[in-house]
């Protein structure tokens, strides 16, 4: 029988995250909740979950490791799926109510606010993959659920060859934004795969077996 990938679900005490779990479970993933160093740096996935402020999410990595975590597993090509408010920390800052927060700094740019009529950004809305991406195979015109009110409006990445150009997908509610970067073994999504039904345990199968 097939060894089923494993997943490290990283418990950093930022919500409700069993959900989570359970979508990875039915993806295909050996998945667990864990906050222990070695099991987030040896797991074939590391999944970091983010509900609530930017400024919350990056000061409760930090205490627990988490962001030595994150570079340490990126630095040696080991995957990293990042959601919601765990995409965002990926950027380099967050500007959230006069906060101007440093985030991980795995990727350069601002997450900021969106310019819309109604925030927060609540339910479900279609994305924009590039051509090739691996998360999105086979659910490129899906709909996904999102519950958020920043983003990372602007890619400044600026990726030189031979390495290959990172797949961006980008959705709109008020503003253009980015809804999934997938950059080497650093993919994020700024929706919620966990909640966003069939389309979402898809989207998490994708990313499982690229383990």
């Amino acid at each position: 029988m097939t060894r089923r990938p494993t997943v490290a679900v990283y418990d950093y005490e930022s919500g409700n995250v069993h959900s989570a779990v359970k979508a990875l479970i039915a993806a295909g993933a050996d998945a667990t909740l864990t906050g222990d160093r070695t099991a987030a740096l040896e797991a074939d996935g590391l999944f970091v979950p983010g509900v609530g402020a930017f400024a919350a999410v990056r000061h409760a990595l930090a205490d627990r490791g988490g962001d030595e975590i994150i570079d340490r597993r990126l630095s040696g090509g080991r995957p990293v799926l990042g959601v919601c408010v765990g995409m965002q920390v990926m950027f380099e800052r967050g500007v959230e109510r006069g906060q101007n927060i440093e985030g991980l700094g795995e990727w350069p740019g601002t997450v900021a606010e969106l310019a819309a009529p109604v925030l927060p950004h609540m339910g479900w809305n279609t994305v924009t993959p590039d051509d090739g991406s691996t998360l999105f195979r086979g659910i490129e015109g899906e709909r996904f659920y999102f519950v958020h009110s920043y983003a990372a409006q602007n890619w400044e990445l600026d990726v030189i060859p031979p390495f290959p150009q990172p797949k961006l997908t980008w959705t709109t509610y008020g503003t253009p934004f980015l809804a999934a970067v997938e950059n080497g073994p650093l993919s994020a999504t700024q929706f919620h795969p966990e909640k966003s039904g069939d389309a979402g345990i898809q989207l998490l199968r994708n990313w499982v077996e690229s383990l």
